[in-house]
C-alpha cells in the first residue's frame, strides 16, 4: 500500500519501536503513579468511603500515559524541521492534508499501544476491570484521547521552531489537563469553579470514559464522553492539518 496516509502511519510506529530507551522511560512515569499513589493513598481513599483507590486511580493513570504520550508526539515536527527531514517531505507531490492525517493517525497509535501497556500493568499490579466486555469500548476511549492530543501536539508545533520552546508551553498545557481531569480525585462534591473547570476540559471526559467502560463507575455519563471526544477530536485535527499545511519550508 503506497498511500501517504498509510506510509506516514507506518513511519511513526517504526519510529516507536525502534526506540527503546522511549518505551522504557515513557512507563516509569505511569507506574510510579499507580505503586506510589494506588498503594500510599489506598487506606485513606478506603476509609473515606471511596472503595479501591487503585481501582480509582488506574484508568486516569492510563489516560495520563496517552495524553503524555500524544501531546509529545509534536516534538518530532521540529525535530524532522531542523534535520532536514520535514522539508523533504513537505516538498513531495502530496497532499500536506494527508501527511497530517498519517502523523496523527501514526502517534495515536503509538500514544493507543502506550496505554494498552499501562492497563497490562495496572491489572499486573492488581487493577481488576468489572467487566472484560467493556475493554474494546476502554480501547476506543484511548484511540479518541489519543487522536485529540496528537492533533493539538502536532498544531502547536507547526507553528513552533524552537524545541525547548515547545517543552515549556507542553508542560503549561499538560499539567493543567491531567490535574484538573478528574484523574486523581473523584468529581463529586467539587466547588462551583472547580467543577467547571473540569467539566471544560476535554481530556476530563476522555478519563471519565475509560473509567466507566473499564469499571463501570462514570460521573458525566459515557454518551456524553463519547460526543464531545468525536467532536474536538474532529475539530483539533481539522486546525492542525490547516496550520501544518502553512509550514514554511
Amino acid at each position: 500500500m503506497n498511500s501517504p496516509v498509510y506510509m506516514m502511519w507506518l513511519r511513526q510506529i517504526k519510529r516507536y519501536w525502534r526506540s527503546r530507551t522511549r518505551i522504557i522511560g515513557s512507563l516509569a512515569q505511569p507506574i510510579l503513579f499507580l505503586v506510589a499513589l494506588g498503594f500510599g493513598f489506598g487506606a485513606i481513599f478506603q476509609k473515606a468511603g471511596g472503595g479501591n483507590y487503585l481501582d480509582f486511580l488506574s484508568p486516569g493513570i492510563i489516560g495520563m500515559s496517552i495524553l503524555f504520550t500524544a501531546m509529545f508526539n509534536g516534538i518530532e515536527i521540529i525535530w524532522d524541521r531542523q534535520f532536514g527531514f520535514l522539508k523533504e517531505t513537505l516538498i513531495a507531490p502530496v497532499s500536506r492534508y494527508k501527511i497530517m492525517i498519517g502523523r496523527t493517525l501514526g502517534g495515536a497509535t503509538v500514544a493507543s499501544i502506550q496505554g494498552l501497556i499501562v492497563l497490562l500493568i495496572a491489572m499486573l499490579i492488581g487493577f481488576r476491570p468489572t467487566s472484560i466486555a467493556m475493554i474494546p469500548l476502554a480501547l476506543v476511549f484511548m484511540f479518541l484521547i489519543a487522536i485529540l492530543f496528537t492533533a493539538l501536539g502536532t498544531a502547536i508545533a507547526s507553528k513552533l521552531e524552537d524545541m525547548q520552546g515547545f517543552q515549556l508551553i507542553m508542560n503549561f498545557i499538560i499539567m493543567p489537563l491531567f490535574f484538573l481531569s478528574g484523574a486523581l480525585f473523584p468529581l463529586d462534591n467539587l466547588p462551583s469553579a472547580l467543577n467547571l473547570v473540569i467539566k471544560i476540559n476535554p481530556f476530563s471526559y476522555g478519563v471519565d470514559g475509560i473509567r466507566g467502560a473499564l469499571t463501570g463507575i462514570s460521573h458525566l455519563g459515557l454518551g456524553l464522553d463519547l460526543t464531545v471526544l468525536i467532536t474536538c477530536s474532529i475539530i483539533v485535527t481539522l486546525i492542525g492539518s490547516y496550520l501544518f499545511s502553512k509550514i514554511e519550508i
